[in-house]
């Protein structure tokens, strides 16, 4: 899981394996997998960071095909 911000500044978690895409419009809005769309505040390189950190934690970082 990963820590994103909610534009109110509420803290929350969400599977990275889940977003399907990324915009800026001019907020971030993940969209995921469910069809959900999270508008966020934190940057797309906070996010991508994010995610990159969880993939090496677990393992997966390198093993990709």
């Amino acid at each position: 899981m990963i820590q994103v911000t909610k534009l109110n500044g509420e803290k929350y978690w969400i599977n990275p394996h889940q977003i399907e895409t990324m915009e800026l419009n001019p907020d971030v809005t993940l969209l995921m997998l469910s069809g959900k769309k999270l508008v966020v505040k934190d940057s797309p390189e906070e996010v991508l960071s994010r995610i990159i950190e969880y993939r090496k934690k677990i393992g997966l970082v390198g093993n990709e095909h």
